[in-house]
């Protein structure tokens, strides 16, 4: 296990609302080298006409792995721009990086932002010629929110009751490895763990853990862990009051289990977002998440 010692953030935020601690993410700036098409419609369930933005190489032979990054908000908010700085970062290294919205609670319930981001990794694929991407090398990462959806895409490949209707049916939804910064794994056991818990999962599970129960076992990552889930790196602060970093170390206990690769990066004294952190520390997280996608998709 791997531990950085950073500053405690101190400014709390709502479970999930941060995606990315960076402020270089906030950036559009497009590099010479990149080509970064937005608004592009991927899925359109419930006629939301769900959009992804891609950043690609401009240069160089592809087809290129690809990486499809998912913002957090809680279920309930966030937007696919707060990862347009990683996506441009990613295809700056070679990889062609797809930012993703999806249908938020308490409008649309578990399992609905599962089903859109298994939409996107199909419209990945389907698309793979046209943007040159490698269908075979396709990662994913997110934040909080963001980090159990990326799970859960990493955890129920092959699981039909996940796909949903977005199109593209006749690819698959697998991703070939996971970077899941401080994203839940067991929603049973949030409740007395996090700040806002009891806020924000009956809105997104249609009730409390008391109504609920099945619902709260069924959308936690944790119980669908099996020998062919995907590697994950786990980024995860020892302070998160939102998502508890115990909540990555089950997982990590239950991968290893089940013969998978699955490594935990301990932020000491990091809270969710690892806001107040050091530029020195912001920097070996970043270069660890690179490292991990550079070992899995491209060597």
């Amino acid at each position: 296990m791997q531990s950085l010692r950073t500053a405690r953030w101190m400014t709390p935020m709502m479970f999930g609302v941060i995606a990315v601690f960076s402020p270089a993410y906030a950036q559009e700036t497009v590099p010479a080298g990149v080509v970064f098409e937005k608004n592009i419609e991927y899925s359109n369930p419930d006629d939301q006409h769900l959009q992804l933005n891609v950043a690609r190489p401009k240069d160089g032979v592809g087809p290129f792995p690809a990486v499809i990054c998912i913002h957090g908000g809680g279920f309930r908010a966030g937007t696919r721009e707060s990862y347009n700085g990683l996506c441009l970062q990613l295809a700056e290294r070679g990889y062609v990086a797809v930012t993703v919205s999806y249908r938020l609670s308490p409008k649309f319930q578990f399992p609905a932002a599962v089903h859109d981001v298994k939409a996107a990794v199909r419209w990945m694929r389907a698309n793979a010629e046209k943007y040159q991407m490698d269908p075979d090398r396709i990662g994913t990462t997110g934040g909080s929110a963001g980090g159990h959806l990326a799970q859960f895409l990493g955890v129920t490949s092959g699981v039909k009751r996940f796909e949903g209707d977005g199109g593209n049916a006749e690819y698959s939804s697998h991703v070939k490895c996971v970077v899941n910064f401080y994203g839940p794994s067991d929603f049973t056991k949030s409740y007395d763990a996090s700040v806002d818990a009891k806020d924000v999962l009956p809105l997104f599970l249609g009730g409390n853990l008391e109504q609920e129960r099945h619902r709260h076992i069924e959308s936690s990552p944790l119980y669908w862990v099996t020998p062919e889930a995907a590697p994950t790196l786990f980024v995860h602060g020892t302070k998160d009051a939102y998502v508890a970093h115990e909540q990555a170390e089950w997982i990590v206990e239950r991968m290893k289990a089940a013969d998978v690769e699955a490594t935990l990066m301990t932020i000491e004294d990091g809270d969710h977002g690892f806001r107040t952190s050091s530029p020195e520390v912001k920097e070996k997280i970043e270069k660890a998440r690179f490292e991990f996608f550079e070992k899995h998709l491209k060597k």
